[in-house]
């Protein structure tokens, strides 16, 4: 198995340091951006992408609204999915 850690959503590209992969097993932690969950429904690249679709196509809103930084950019966001994702 990877010997890495993902902290970044595959789904949104949250990287709040909590670590959602670790050594390739999902840790099942909820976004609190998009409200995915890794480990459910992220496995392959043509469901995140459908995901993330899903949740611009819905005006990329946080689920946790009160978390959102003032300063919040989705397409700086977004840009902080790890490349295999995109």
């Amino acid at each position: 198995m990877e010997n890495t850690v993902e902290t970044a959503c595959r789904i949104c590209g949250l990287d709040d340091g909590e670590s959602l992969y670790a050594h390739g097993f999902p840790r099942y932690v909820i976004c609190e951006c998009c409200h995915n969950e890794s480990g459910i429904g992220d496995d392959t690249v043509s469901q995140v992408r459908e995901l993330r679709g899903y949740w611009v196509g819905h005006g990329a809103q946080w689920r946790k609204p009160q978390l959102r930084p003032t300063d919040w950019d989705p397409l700086t966001q977004l840009a902080d999915i790890p490349p295999e994702w995109r």
